[in-house]
């Protein structure tokens, strides 16, 4: 197997950074999970794509876009219409999932070597992003398992709220760095620790 440097170093710093006042209000780290899988659904055929993808990784997906779920090391959720990002900690999934929809549903595309994972956690996380995004992040507008696609300029993101304090956001990897500083940048009036 081939190792894939992270596109975060050697700016990836651990440790307490920022106002250290009142202690760190957000927790940041790469999550690097082993597969990232797109999906995406021919026309009419989201709902059968939908519940492959349901018997392949046993989480139940409503069909309204944002709409996701978490089970232990995966998660999967809608980010536009006929479209869906699956998550986990094993390799392999995208393959998995290629073998059970064929050409017939719709396409897979595994991006888990082109997109980067960084989950924003803390006290203070929905704060951080709301500096970054246009969007409500209270747990009323954006509840645990949701998701959102939008961009910050020309980064685009899919923002997966997977906890009530976390959110794990997929970048492209090109952008990630600048991403990665920008956030920091970003935390440093919460004062953050990175892990």
């Amino acid at each position: 197997m081939v190792e894939i440097v992270s596109p975060l170093e050697p700016d990836y710093r651990r440790g307490a950074h920022g106002n250290r006042e009142g202690g760190s209000g957000v927790t940041l780290s790469e999550t690097q999970p082993g597969s990232i899988v797109q999906l995406a659904a021919w026309p009419g055929q989201d709902e059968a794509l939908r519940k492959v993808i349901q018997t392949v990784t046993g989480l139940h997906l409503d069909a309204v876009p944002g709409a996701g779920a978490i089970v232990e090391n995966t998660a999967a959720f809608g980010f536009a219409p006929g479209r869906w990002l699956v998550v986990d900690q094993a390799e392999g999934r995208g393959e998995t999932l290629r073998d059970r929809i064929g050409s017939d549903l719709g396409t897979v595309c595994d991006l888990s070597h082109g997109r980067t994972a960084i989950a924003v956690e803390g006290e203070r996380a929905e704060r951080l992003l709301s500096k970054l995004y246009a969007l409500d992040f209270s747990a009323g507008a954006f509840p645990v398992g949701q998701a959102k696609s939008t961009a910050h300029h020309d980064v685009f993101t899919l923002i997966h709220r997977t906890g009530v304090d976390r959110f794990d956001l997929y970048v492209y990897r090109s952008f990630a760095r600048s991403f990665w500083h920008l956030l920091r940048a970003s935390a440093e009036e919460f004062g953050y620790t990175v892990e």
